[in-house]
């Protein structure tokens, strides 16, 4: 067989999806997918405390089993033809490690302990962290959060490992580094022993870490010392080079290629987080915004770094040459929550389902469990259906998308989410109506800072979930932005765009654009903006700016008292 494939591995929230793919033209040969068991029984989370965290065994048993699975589908003759592996994580979702590369919770003393666990991306347990991250920054003449928006967030790497030490004794003492997940799978799978052999990718260390070529690195130990003495000489014990994703962090050791039913040969990638190599799996362009858009949006742009290299943007997360497209500056914004407000609603409205229906005199638990499951499995798509019959007014019920807490612009974890205009009038529809509206007011705020700040917006593109499968939210996205939205083909760019590095890391392409446009799977919807409805939303827009800013005045005077 003259052809080769490649796997790409997504680890998602709540799930990792692997999948085989012809390196050539990029057809899909197999995809497995695994859902978390300790995540899914709500284990070592805390939703009230914002503490949402992951047992490093979901992630291993999910790698072994998706690939595993994928390889046995595939079948002799293609897995013998497999030539790389690679990943994209969550993140910033880092972990304490020992001097090995271990993550504590693989220890015996830790196995049950949250804060030896992966932080997940969501955690926010970290802001008063972040908090004195931001205000110690002022104090230095270098900007050292210049290259993240100027701004430190809860989500990232340095505040959530002080908070980790700052919380537990037991993990401080025996923390010796402290990783990213998708760091830590490529090390994994290469047999890594050593925390100095491994191989950090550009795209966590430049975004979430500080790391800059501008400071030779991560910034001094003053900076660090100065924030909490828990993180003097920290840096020692972490890094100095990062590697772009196109590039190989070894080859896959005799343990895992005998887990796997694999060669030793087959290479594996630096990792890089799953909307940077979605960005790719879904063919981004330049100066085109990327949405991934699933539980929380990741937005990514890039463009030649010799037009942007002056420019910094206020308020995103990041921009870091080489983070998406070598050669390329990579710039990411977001959301902290697009699908979970959906989600959210959904769990509002199913409470009197889950809680009463079980306890009902008329019908027997199997049939109520059936009835539960039909019915909220609906839910979305019926609301979405009334929502779109609704007429659209300047003055209908409006919400802002902090549900929890705004990424970006301008980072604050700390905001809440409001919904005004209330009646004795407003049904489910129009409250849904109402939160679609506001997360794509919360899209249309980020597409405003990248052109105020001189990167012109010149197209979207959405990948995901959430647009395949929600044509209503889709077209009121293309409303908001007075622009029209493509949205990519493929149900996996995530695992796709691994692949597609996967296969350059390999040696089979010169450039991840090569492998991009030979492996791509084109766009097979667009929604075009409704002028009419874009001039109303344009009104609708400033109100929800005039409720956003409000919302931050009454946060930052509750913090004051």
């Amino acid at each position: 067989m003259s052809q080769k494939f490649v796997i790409g591995v997504d680890f998602g929230t709540d799930s990792v999806r692997s999948v085989i793919v012809n390196a050539y033209n990029g057809d899909e040969v197999a995809s497995s997918v695994f859902q978390y068991p300790r995540w899914k029984e709500g284990l070592y989370c805390n939703p009230s405390k914002n503490q949402f965290r992951q047992h490093p065994l979901d992630y291993v048993e999910g790698l072994e089993a998706t690939i595993k699975d994928c390889v046995n589908k595939a079948g002799k003759e293609i897995s013998s033809n497999i030539v790389a592996i690679s990943v994209d994580t969550t993140g910033s979702t880092p972990v304490a490690v020992d001097e090995t590369g271990t993550p504590l919770a693989l220890l015996p003393d830790f196995e049950s302990n949250p804060n030896a666990m992966f932080v997940l991306w969501k955690d926010h347990t970290a802001t008063a962290e972040a908090g004195e991250i931001n205000e110690q920054a002022k104090k230095f003449d270098i900007n050292y959060l210049q290259y993240v928006g100027g701004i430190y967030s809860s989500e990232w790497f340095w505040a959530k490992l002080l908070h980790v030490l700052r919380v537990d004794e037991s993990v401080r003492n025996a923390c010796y580094s402290w990783v990213e997940h998708c760091d830590w799978i490529p090390f994994l799978l290469t047999g890594g022993t050593d925390i100095f052999q491994m191989k950090r990718g550009v795209c966590s260390a430049g975004h979430k870490a500080l790391w800059a070529e501008d400071y030779g690195g991560l910034p001094p130990n003053d900076f660090f010392s100065s924030i909490d003495p828990l993180l003097n000489n920290f840096t020692s014990r972490l890094f100095t080079k990062t590697y772009t994703a196109d590039k190989p962090a070894g080859n896959l050791s005799a343990e895992w290629a005998e887990k796997l039913g694999l060669s030793t040969n087959v290479v594996t990638g630096i990792g890089a987080f799953d909307a940077h190599m979605g960005a790719v799996g879904g063919q981004i362009e330049p100066y085109h915004l990327s949405k991934v858009m699933g539980t929380s949006t990741c937005d990514m742009l890039v463009a030649p770094a010799g037009e942007v290299k002056d420019i910094l943007v206020n308020g995103i997360c990041g921009q870091v040459p080489g983070s998406v497209i070598p050669g390329m500056m990579g710039m990411e914004a977001g959301q902290s929550a697009f699908g979970d407000t959906y989600a959210w609603f959904k769990n509002l409205l199913s409470w009197p389902l889950l809680n009463l229906i079980s306890e009902s005199s008329f019908i027997d638990s199997e049939t109520a469990d059936k009835l539960i499951a039909e019915v909220t499995a609906k839910i979305i798509t019926r609301l979405s259906d009334e929502a779109q019959k609704l007429p659209l007014s300047e003055n209908d019920e409006l919400s802002v998308d902090w549900l929890n807490g705004r990424r970006t612009p301008d980072a604050n974890q700390l905001l809440k989410a409001a919904v005004t205009g209330l009646s004795l009038a407003t049904d489910a529809p129009r409250f849904f109506k109402a939160l679609v509206e506001g997360t794509c007011f919360g899209a249309k705020a980020i597409v405003d800072r990248f052109n105020e700040q001189g990167v012109k917006v010149k197209g979207l593109i959405g990948i995901g979930g959430v647009p395949r499968k929600s044509p209503y939210i889709m077209q009121t996205m293309a409303d908001v932005m007075n622009m029209p939205i493509k949205i990519h083909r493929s149900e996996q760019t995530c695992a796709t765009g691994a692949a597609m590095f996967a296969a350059t890391a390999a040696g089979l392409y010169d450039k991840v654009e090569e492998a991009m446009n030979a492996m791509g799977r084109g766009f097979d919807k667009e929604y075009f903006p409704d002028k009419e409805k874009a001039a109303i939303y344009a009104k609708r827009y400033l109100k929800y700016l005039e409720l956003g800013r409000f919302i931050e005045q009454q946060t930052i005077e509750n913090i004051a008292k």
